[in-house]
Formats: structure tokens, C-alpha cells, sequence
């Protein structure tokens, strides 16, 4: 690159690292200032698309395991004494009311008391779980959270892994008895394995491995990032398959996009976090790749559409607060070992999308999503079982910490 547009990428790069340490700020207080629960402790179940709290609602393990990630990550980043208070609160909470301290594991939903509602065992909740008691234990020290991350990882391992193909089952009872019903949601086809479970598993993992450098967890996140590159992962696409018979036979044509994008970065933190230097070659070239194929989806306005069913040649065309996070940190994570400017435009212009469509600039937080005529998605809580400051706040992070990184 010539002098010039060096000095033009520093210099957009400077203001993106700007505005990111502002849209955590902002992010991050309407958490603080809206959702702590002062009658029964720890969060808020649900906030409404109006701003409307339900002090009723009950709560889910994953909204609780987030919080405690995103505000364990800021503290880290920023060592705001507010922040730590937020993620000690989610941390007491969390190993209070959702660990399972008769079976092991981590139940999937408590009522508003914090009592078990659901008692479940769903393997992308134990995951999350994971990967909030590690980030805590990375910002505090704290024992508790360490041990706590590996009595979940040895239930996972005990339980979930499958030993003949690999990969891990996706849910069970109480005891470890494998369900019938193993959907992560409604919305989900009914398959023993997913990748979206596996991202998580994936991405818990890295996060484990850096405070407990474990024989077993390192051969298993290394045996995770080869099921993504063998198994999950169309090598003539570059989109990941979503659903999965136990022997990886792939049971559905579609392609997500946002877990495109964000896929790609996970495996490159996972294979950095491991230091396997001809694996992370591999992972670099097949990140590349799925950025590359990713781009090719992106609208004129810079945003991804939700969904492609190919059995149908039918696109879902709204679009998600997730799915324009995770563009901001994919793109730019393919820019910064490629230095190719098109990924570092395609970062920003995802951010300016979501600055122009999925920021609440009156209530705080971002918005669920935006339809395909731009009209705001309806109804969608502002907080909920799905809704946290996770995707958004962690793009911010990692855009800042990126833009030091390139800026150095």
C-alpha cells in the first residue's frame, strides 16, 4: 500500500475505535441503568419493545450467562468499578440460581424468584455458562468461577460428547438422560447436532483454554475446530451446514449468514488461543474463505439478510442486531491478516448500517432488527431469553481492541 492510504486507514481507523468506545459506553448503561432486579435479585427477565419491564417473567440461563460475559469482558477492558459490580452481580446470580448442585450442569430457565423452571440440559446454555465464568474468572481472579467452569466442562464431556463421530448431543435432562426433544428453540429443526451448539462449545473452550491449559480440554477444542473445517464447514461454499444427523449427515439447505461471519473468527480465535501454528494456517485460509463467500451476500445498504433457504431459492430478508455485530468483527478480523481494504469497508459500512437502523437513540440498547423495507421488527423485546448486550457489546471490544492492535 502506498504511504497515502495507509495514513487514510489509520486514520478510519481511529475514528471507528472512537465511536466503538462510545457505543459500548452507551450500550453498556442501559443494562446499568434498566435491568438490575431489586426485588429478587440478579435481572430482569424481560424488557419490552416499549421499554416496559416484567418483573414476572422468568429467566433464562442464557441472557444471565451473557450478561455475565459482556460485563466481565468491559471490566477487563476498562476497569470501571460499575462494570465489575454488574458482572459480580451476574456472577453470584448465576452460580446461585441456574447451577445444578445435586446433578451438575446448569438448568435452562428459573421463574422470577430464581427458583427452577425448567430443568433441562441444553448444551449451548452450559456452553455460554462457560464462556461467562471464564471471562470473569479473567477479570477477577476468582476461584469459584474457575472451578465452576470446569465442573461444567467435565459434565459436558461426561454427558454430551460423542465418542464415535465426535461433536457433542444437544440436550438432556435433568439427570443426563438424552431428550427427545432436543430444539434449541421453536424456530429449530429437531436434530441430535447443530452447528450453532458447536460455535459455542467452540467458543467456550478457547475461552477455558486460556485460564486452564487442560490436556483433555486441548484436545477437544482442537478436535472442534476439525469438525468445523470437516464436517461443518461446505469446503465448495464456504457456508457452514446447520443441522446434523448423529453421523454429521447434514439435514437442511440453508445458509445463515450472520453465523457465517462470525463462525470465521471464532475458529481463528480458537486455533490463536491454542498456538497450533499449521492448524491456525488452515483456519486462516478457511476464514478467508468464508468471509470472501459472506461478502458476496451483503446488500448495498451494507447489512446481511437473515436466511437463505435454498430448497426454496428463498431469502428471509429482515434484519437481526446479531447478524450486523458479528459482520463488524468478521470482516474486520479478514482485514486485519489479509490488509485488504474491501474487508475493513465491508466492517465499517455493517456498523453504519446498524448506527442507521438498529440503534435506539431514546431508550437505549439496540433495536431487534429492521424488516426488509427498513420498518422497525415490532413486538421484539428489548430484553429477553435471546435479546442481550452480548453480540453488540463484544463487537464493540473487539473492534477496539483490533483498531489498537492494526494501529500499533
Amino acid at each position: 500500500m502506498t504511504s497515502d492510504t495507509n495514513t487514510a486507514a489509520q486514520v478510519s481507523l481511529s475514528v471507528y475505535q472512537r465511536e466503538m468506545e462510545r457505543e459500548l459506553e452507551r450500550i453498556l448503561a442501559f443494562w446499568v441503568e434498566n435491568t438490575l432486579d431489586t426485588t429478587h435479585g440478579g435481572f430482569v427477565g424481560q424488557i419490552d419493545h416499549t421499554g416496559q419491564a416484567n418483573p414476572e417473567a422468568p429467566k433464562g440461563s442464557i441472557l444471565n450467562a451473557r450478561i455475565l460475559w459482556t460485563f466481565s469482558a468491559a471490566y477487563r477492558h476498562t476497569q470501571r468499578e460499575e462494570y465489575r459490580q454488574m458482572a459480580e452481580r451476574a456472577f453470584l446470580y448465576l452460580t446461585n440460581s441456574f447451577l445444578d448442585t445435586v446433578y451438575g450442569g446448569l438448568y435452562w430457565m428459573v421463574d422470577a424468584q430464581g427458583k427452577p423452571l425448567n430443568t433441562r440440559k441444553q448444551i449451548y446454555a452450559l456452553s455460554f455458562a462457560i464462556y461467562g465464568l471464564s471471562e470473569y474468572y479473567l477479570s477477577t481472579q476468582e476461584p469459584q468461577a474457575l472451578e465452576a467452569s470446569q465442573n461444567l466442562f467435565h459434565w459436558i464431556e461426561r454427558y454430551s460428547h460423542d465418542p464415535e463421530h465426535q461433536g457433542y448431543l444437544e440436550a438432556f435432562s435433568q439427570d443426563g438422560q438424552l431428550l427427545e426433544d432436543l430444539r434449541l428453540s421453536e424456530k429449530d429443526r429437531n436434530d441430535p447436532k447443530t452447528m450453532n451448539t458447536h460455535l459455542h462449545v467452540l467458543e467456550a473452550y478457547a475461552n477455558l483454554y486460556r485460564i486452564w491449559p487442560d490436556p483433555l480440554l486441548k484436545e477437544r477444542l482442537t478436535g472442534l475446530i476439525q469438525v468445523f473445517l470437516h464436517r461443518i464447514i461446505d469446503a465448495q461454499s464456504g457456508h457452514l451446514h446447520l443441522f446434523f444427523r448423529r453421523d454429521w449427515t447434514s439435514m437442511a439447505n440453508l445458509i445463515s449468514y450472520g453465523h457465517d461471519i462470525e463462525a470465521s473468527w471464532l475458529l481463528q480465535e480458537a486455533a490463536e488461543v491454542l498456538g497450533d501454528q499449521p492448524l491456525l494456517q488452515e483456519v486462516r485460509k478457511v476464514a478467508l474463505a468464508m468471509a470472501k463467500t459472506t461478502a458476496t451476500a451483503l446488500q448495498p445498504d451494507g447489512s446481511l439478510y437473515h436466511e437463505f433457504n435454498a430448497d426454496q431459492n428463498h431469502h428471509d430478508k429482515h434484519r437481526e442486531w446479531w447478524v450486523s455485530a458479528e459482520a463488524m468483527v468478521g470482516f474486520f478480523n479478514a482485514y486485519e491478516f489479509t490488509q485488504d481494504q474491501t474487508f475493513l469497508h465491508h466492517s465499517w459500512n455493517a456498523w453504519q448500517f446498524a448506527k442507521k437502523y438498529l440503534l435506539d437513540l431514546e431508550q437505549g440498547e439496540w433495536f431487534w432488527g429492521v424488516h426488509n423495507d427498513y420498518s422497525r421488527m415490532a413486538q421484539e423485546d428489548k430484553v429477553g431469553f435471546w435479546k442481550c448486550p452480548y453480540h453488540n457489546a463484544r463487537a464493540c471490544l473487539e473492534i477496539i481492541h483490533r483498531c489498537q492492535r492494526t494501529q500499533a
